[in-house]
């Protein structure tokens, strides 16, 4: 038994001067009569058990005193366990925002479905650590690693393509990703590259990248965003928005070979439900690789104390207005 307001144990210490007044004024208030003899007044009889429980009141209102100072202290019990799977793990999105992402085989195209369907991991993940890393020929932090996830989502709607030069830099937004992570104390550390092209611009080759995760403990899952084939992508004319189908052209080797070079997974989305389904998959995963940690449940014990207070200052009324009633 642990105590969450211990301080105010010392309360217990005002009962010593409330027992000292109360056996004072009833030595005060004793009537005595000096006489020689009481024999020639008074008859012989013994005293009644009234007499021997009329301290009875007082003795239930300080115990209902001091069982109220425990109630304040509020006593908590620390015997029950409980296991915990959501601690320890810290998750860099790496997200490409090429202009290639606005191609609509996903819908309404690449780029809005892959951030709704990332927003809906991050709420699932309230526990963790969570940053964004964005990359198209360049590549910036978004969002650092945070577990205020609002502020992350809200930062989400800002990103569309277009924001920084056109092109795709794999190998330059996953070493930014691994610079946010390397450093976290977290037990896993993982970062989730989504991409729907392949490498032409940067100076860091996305083996090179992988390489230097890998040597962080940092685990890569991989994403392909797009169809087989070809997909269609809208072009501004001076006749309004048409469309051309363009071929899809992921460099499926190079993130298979970042994935095992990192101990992660490589996954296709070919459509919006296989990349919910890849997320998902994804968040099970890492749910099922932290080692278990267990920690103490504390768990409030005052409410039986409470009832025993009540039921003390209860009794001591009863009595003090029955049985021990004063006549003045």
């Amino acid at each position: 038994m642990i105590f969450a307001n211990p301080a105010y144990l010392y309360l217990l210490l005002l009962l010593i001067p409330l027992m000292g007044w109360y056996i004072w004024k009833m030595r005060k208030n004793q009537a005595s009569l000096q006489v020689s003899s009481s024999r020639a007044f008074v008859p012989s009889r013994t005293n009644t058990w009234k007499v021997y429980l009329r301290h009875v009141p007082y003795v239930f209102r300080m115990a209902a005193i001091a069982f109220l100072i425990v109630v304040l202290a509020r006593p908590q019990s620390t015997d029950n366990w409980q296991n915990s799977t959501t601690e320890g793990i810290d998750i860099m999105l790496a997200m490409d925002i090429s202009s290639s992402m606005l191609a609509e085989d996903l819908k309404p195209n690449r780029l809005e479905a892959s951030k709704n369907v990332a927003a809906s991991f991050i709420n699932g993940r309230s526990n963790d650590n969570i940053g964004l890393v964005v990359f198209s020929g360049e590549s910036f932090t978004q969002c650092p690693l945070t577990t205020d996830h609002a502020v992350l989502l809200n930062l989400f709607k800002d990103i569309h393509s277009g924001m920084i030069e056109d092109g795709t830099a794999i190998g330059l937004g996953l070493a930014n990703a691994v610079s946010r992570i390397k450093d976290s104390q977290a037990i896993s550390k993982v970062i989730i590259l989504l991409t729907d092209g392949s490498n032409n611009r940067g100076e860091i080759a996305p083996v090179t990248a992988a390489e230097i995760a890998r040597s962080f403990g940092i685990r890569v899952y991989t994403i392909g965003v797009g169809t087989k084939g070809e997909a269609p992508y809208p072009f501004q004319t001076a006749f309004g928005i048409k469309y051309q189908n363009v071929p899809v052209d992921i460099d499926e080797p190079t993130l298979k070979q970042i994935a095992s070079t990192t101990g992660g997974q490589y996954f296709r989305a070919t459509d919006n439900a296989s990349l919910k389904s890849i997320y998902t998959e994804i968040d099970q995963m890492e749910k099922t690789k932290i080692s278990v940690q267990e920690f103490s449940k504390k768990q409030e014990e005052y409410r039986d104390i409470a009832l025993l207070v009540f039921a003390l200052l209860l009794l001591e009324m009863l009595l003090r207005y029955t049985l021990f009633k004063k006549i003045p």
